[in-house]
């Protein structure tokens, strides 16, 4: 752990308290440096966090939409 905190730009206890949930929202440029680190896109590391949708649960209907707001 204290090699990738260093090798990220990042302390050890930075790095620590990510791992804990402590640090609940971390700094974009601080996740890309340890995902570069550890060898992981963000895609994965996105894709990880974000599972695509599968195609069941596609195409109900527009008003279960995320993004669509309430009126």
């Amino acid at each position: 752990m204290f090699e990738v905190a260093v090798a990220a730009g990042i302390s050890p206890e930075t790095l620590r308290k990510i791992e804990t949930g402590r640090v609940a929202t971390p700094a974009f440029s601080t996740i890309a440096a340890i995902a570069g680190v550890l060898g992981l896109s963000l895609d994965d590391v996105w894709s990880s966090i974000n599972p695509p949708m599968q195609a069941s649960s596609r195409g109900r209907g527009s008003d279960e939409r995320p993004d669509r707001l309430a009126s």
